[in-house]
This record gives structure tokens, C-alpha cells and sequence, in this order.
């Protein structure tokens, strides 16, 4: 009966969607036509490769997204911390990473906000062309990265000796090519950084239930059964996601 009911919703529904023969003679439909031909001038090949490029940095722009700001950091240490709690499916990867997504948003709104009003507004509306909007579409992550890092980074010292580069004097002597890695290994330190601390109290953990447990003889029971929960406990009575984030936002802000 069911089948059938639905059987006939559906046929009720495509019946009601098909025009009469006067609305089919006004009925339209947009014409999607792609040509590939020989450019007529120098101008229709630089807009050409223009557009190419566009389509690369939207090919790559999730690279850009985890390479140039602040998701890096927080995603990394948002896994720590669910290793650290000896944790398998809860909370999934799928919400550890929206939230650290839009923990990135909040942390580069101001950059972002720049970046729009200053690159991509002006030229939507025809001030300045495709090359200046980098221009200025750059500025400010590397106003962000070289924050993050400060001016004397090792990083960049250590990139810009592998390019055998001079040492620079301003952030305008070091091109983008090496900020971006630099900053990303600077980064993936940071984060690493903040894991061991993450990890040191829930070690402690681990080895006190061990230990008792071997105590008491019952060495065929795992430990991280019986140590999770507590783990759980002291995560939960310390508020451990309201700190871990504000935490984590004032090591960018501060």
C-alpha cells in the first residue's frame, strides 16, 4: 500500500510539473555554448591565460586555505587532544574539522575583511586589474604570517639559505614562495608544542591507573579502559573546549 501511495504522489506530481501546449511555446531555456578557437589579438591571450590562472588558484585554494592561516595550528592540535583523550569516533573528524574551520574564520576575519575590501571589491568593480588585486590580495596574509612568526624566524633563515638567497633586511626581501613554507613548518612547531602540553596531564593519568592496576594484579586489563573515563572527567570539569579554544585564539591574537 505504501509503494503505491507513493507510486501515485509521483505520478500526480510529474503530471502537475508538465506545461499545456500554450505555456511549452513560451517555455525557454538558456543555451550553454563553450567555443576553443585561435586568439584573434595579444589581449584575448593574456585574458586567456588570466583565466587559467584563476582556475589553478581555485584548484589549489584548499592548499591555501591550510598552508596561509590560522587552520593549521587548530586542526593539528584538535587531533593532540583527541589522541590525548584516547578517543576513536567521538567527536567525529568531520566536526573537529567545521570547527576548527570556523575558528579560522574568526581568527582571520580581520585579514580576510582586508582582503576583500582592499583586492577583491575594487576589482569587481573595475578599479584595478587582475594583477594589482594580488598585489593586494597578498599584503595582508603576509602581514599575518610574518605576525605570527615575528622578524627573526629561524624558518625563514633556513629557507632562504636553501635558495642561497642573501639574509633580508625587511619583509619585502623575502618573496612569498618561502614565507608560505616557513610559516608552515613554524606552524606545525607551535602546534606540536601545544600538543606535549596537552598530553602531560592525561599521561599522568595513564600511568597512575597503570600502575594500580598492576598493583592489584590485573595486568590482562587494558589501562586506557579505565583511564579514559577519568580523562573524560578531568577534561569535562575543567571545561577543557571553552579553554582549549580561547587558548588557541590568544596565541594568534596576543
Amino acid at each position: 500500500m505504501k509503494r503505491a501511495f507513493f507510486a501515485t504522489c509521483l505520478a500526480l506530481a510529474l503530471f502537475a510539473s508538465v506545461p499545456d501546449a500554450g505555456a511549452q511555446a513560451a517555455t525557454t531555456f538558456p543555451f550553454v555554448d563553450l567555443n576553443v578557437r585561435n586568439a584573434k589579438n595579444n589581449q584575448e591571450v593574456v585574458l586567456s591565460v588570466q583565466m587559467l590562472l584563476l582556475l589553478s588558484v581555485l584548484a589549489i585554494s584548499p592548499s591555501i586555505l591550510i598552508l596561509c592561516t590560522a587552520f593549521l595550528r587548530i586542526s593539528i592540535v584538535f587531533d593532540f587532544v583527541k589522541r590525548a583523550l584516547s578517543l576513536q569516533n567521538a567527536p567525529p573528524n568531520q566536526v573537529l574539522m567545521g570547527l576548527a574551520l570556523f575558528l579560522t574564520v574568526f581568527v582571520m576575519w580581520p585579514t580576510l575583511n582586508d582582503v576583500y575590501q582592499n583586492s577583491l571589491k575594487p576589482f569587481g568593480e573595475g578599479k584595478i586589474g587582475i594583477e594589482q588585486m594580488y598585489k593586494e590580495a597578498e599584503k595582508p596574509l603576509r602581514t599575518f604570517m610574518f605576525r605570527q612568526m615575528g622578524n627573526d624566524s629561524k624558518d625563514i633563515k633556513l629557507f632562504m639559505s636553501l635558495r642561497k638567497l642573501p639574509k633580508p633586511t625587511v619583509r619585502a626581501d623575502v618573496p612569498t614562495d618561502i614565507l608560505v613554507p616557513a610559516f608552515a613548518l613554524h606552524e606545525m612547531t607551535v602546534a606540536f608544542k601545544i600538543g606535549i602540553l596537552l598530553y602531560i596531564p592525561f599521561i599522568i593519568i595513564d600511568m597512575v591507573v597503570a600502575s594500580a592496576l598492576m598493583s592489584m594484579g590485573m595486568i590482562m586489563l587494558p589501562p586506557v579502559t579505565i583511564s579514559t573515563p577519568f580523562k573524560l572527567i578531568l577534561f569535562v570539569l575543567v571545561d577543557g573546549w571553552s579553554l582549549l579554544t580561547e587558548q588557541l585564539v590568544r596565541s594568534f591574537l596576543g
